[in-house]
């Protein structure tokens, strides 16, 4: 699959032409908007200032919606969605290997409202086989945190839509410049923009794109909550997105270098990065994704402490987030399903040796060796013979 339009989006979607207004949208930090005669009821809890929309505009035309949202986390964008799309008495199916956030969400918040939901495979047959007449929405990642699982998007839109029920895509690891759901019928696709859209470790936001009518029930939903951002958090967005493309492929680059080398590494026991043909949903991902993305795992094998690999690290850094331009490196039962129990990590395959890796932009050279030198000493030493 080829979009070679992509670079050119991202940097001028959204732009206003105007003779009054240079290369750069203007920054409008009003709160306060004239409305008489104006025709516009501009607010920023509304979604619907000019700073605001900049960035709908791009991130819309990047992922093929007509519209879109911005939120002030990804969290906020998947909470929004899935309470204005699903009611009291209403069923959910969610993918099991979703981002442990939106799985903490749906347990702490679906009971009290009356939700029932379903935690499901990583198939599309696993996934409708969970659903029921009364099932709204299904919930999926693609590729999945931590262990990118891959879901075949053509055949989950195909099947959901002949149930009636609305279907939801976590794009975020793939981003929009590797892979649109929309393209095979997902209603509407979410990104934490904190990752790859934002891409310096420095903004958090969030965002959902989709048809008109989906995305202002999103959006009456939004008013209520609050969950929206300030201009200039907007215009840092804006410029941030202009270099998505150029960030993304090399982050491609690097991630599939990096997978091929620790494929073969006798210190790592398996790799998880979709862009390897022994990756079980390698196929469908050659089908769907026009990048394998930037992101990969890694069991080590049991003589590495994972804990003083990540210690070891020189040029990598441990941290919490993702889709930086820096390498980084977490580990998920400490991060993003630290909140999940751990008989149901272990379950998902989600162990204590599993190193989550997030591709930066650096030289391929510089994060190999990296990598060499903390396997290397990051071995457990037996414990010393006790002696009476």
């Amino acid at each position: 699959m080829k979009d070679d339009n992509k670079s050119t989006l991202s940097v001028h979607a959204g732009q206003q032409r105007d003779s009054n207004i240079g290369v750069v949208n203007p920054i409008e930090p009003a709160v306060a908007f004239h409305y008489i005669d104006s025709g516009n009821q501009y607010y920023p809890r509304y979604f619907n200032t000019p700073n605001q929309q900049y960035i709908v505009e791009k991130i819309a035309a990047l992922e093929h919606a007509p519209t879109g949202m911005l939120f002030s986390s990804g969290l906020a964008a998947i909470s929004t969605t899935m309470r204005a799309l699903a009611k009291p008495g209403d069923h959910v199916v969610m993918m099991e290997n979703l981002y442990g956030g939106s799985l903490s969400f749906a347990a702490k918040e679906f009971s009290e409202l009356g939700i029932a939901y379903d935690l499901a495979g990583s198939t599309v047959e696993e996934i409708m086989e969970s659903t029921r007449p009364e099932t709204t929405v299904i919930l999926v990642e693609t590729p999945a945190n931590p262990l990118m699982q891959i879901i075949d998007l053509q055949a989950l839109a195909t099947a959901a839509k002949a149930k009636g029920i609305l279907t939801v895509v976590d794009n975020t690891f793939a981003s929009p410049i590797n892979q649109n759901p929309a393209d095979f019928g997902i209603d509407l696709v979410i990104h934490s923009g904190t990752k790859y859209l934002g891409g310096h470790s420095d903004l958090q936001f969030g965002t959902v794109t989709g048809s008109h009518e989906l995305v202002e029930r999103i959006r009456q939903k939004g008013i209520c909550y609050g969950g929206n951002l300030d201009a200039m958090s907007c215009y840092l967005i804006e410029r941030s997105i202009k270099t998505l493309d150029v960030r993304v492929s090399r982050q491609n680059e690097n991630a599939m270098e990096i997978a091929k080398f620790l494929d073969k590494h006798d210190s790592i026991a398996k790799v998880y990065y979709a862009g390897l043909p022994t990756h079980p949903g390698f196929e469908i991902a050659q089908s769907q994704m026009r990048g394998f993305g930037g992101m990969l795992a890694f069991d080590l094998a049991a003589q590495h402490s994972a804990t003083h690999f990540l210690r070891h690290l020189k040029l990598i850094s441990p941290a919490m987030s993702l889709g930086g331009i820096e390498t980084t490196v977490t580990l998920p039962v400490h991060s993003s399903h630290g909140l999940v129990p751990p008989a149901e990590r272990q379950r998902l395959g989600i162990g204590e040796q599993l190193v989550r890796l997030s591709t930066g932009i650096e030289n391929i050279e510089d994060i190999l060796s990296d990598i060499e030198q903390a396997l290397r000493t990051s071995v457990e030493k037996p414990a010393a013979l006790q002696t009476s």
